[in-house]
């Protein structure tokens, strides 16, 4: 399978509390939570929708998989609009890494524990389209540090909140990304696709 990462960010990189509830996530003070809700016009909706519908399996880190595991409960028919995300939730496999959840809540739930980086490249060894990583900013990181990410996608929304944990901090490893995919939706949010691409070729000093 192909490893996937889908993340929304504000213009500042932003990804913190982006869910439809404003006091989804109030670590370290964060305040200006909800900044994604009903920001994406029809297409963007139809393209997470269909994003979803691709995946043979979804890998979250831990507190993102208690965030999505509440879609363990709700139907199409609660969802309006999110069909394709509510069915692949709940009929895909779920792996979440954690070293100290021990009794997933979410059905069709394994947690990787020991050898995280070996247990991913034998889920990629499988046959397959995608296995998906959304949101789960720590992990996301962590998979392009040991160059386990095929492809990422960014859903950058028109906002700047000033505040909040970032997709990428201030001080650390570098990457070159190519560009695979680029839209831009009526609503201004874009959605860029890359593949990671190594180091950065830097100007060489004066």
């Amino acid at each position: 399978m192909k490893l996937t990462t889908v993340t929304q960010v504000t213009i500042d990189g932003v990804m913190q509390g982006n869910g439809g509830a404003s006091d989804e996530d109030r670590r370290n003070g964060f305040e200006r939570g909800g900044w994604a809700r009903g920001k994406g016009d029809n297409e963007t909706q139809a393209f997470i929708n269909q994003t979803y519908q691709r995946a043979d399996a979804f890998l979250f880190g831990r507190r993102t998989y208690e965030l999505f595991a509440g879609w363990g409960t709700i139907t199409v028919q609660d969802a309006p609009g999110w069909e394709g995300v509510v069915e692949a939730l709940n009929t895909r496999p779920t792996y979440v890494a954690s070293t100290t959840l021990t009794d997933p809540a979410w059905s069709d739930t394994t947690v990787l524990s020991g050898d995280v980086a070996a247990a991913v490249r034998e889920l990629k060894a499988k046959p397959g389209g995608e296995l998906q990583v959304h949101g789960s900013g720590i992990l996301t990181r962590w998979l392009l540090d040991n160059d386990l990410v095929d492809e990422m996608t960014l859903i950058t929304v028109p906002v700047v909140v000033g505040q909040g944990a970032r997709l990428f901090p201030g001080a650390g490893p570098d990457l070159a990304l190519d560009l695979v995919e680029s839209r831009v939706d009526s609503k201004g949010v874009t959605i860029q696709v890359y593949r990671p691409a190594g180091r950065p070729q830097y100007a060489p000093t004066a």
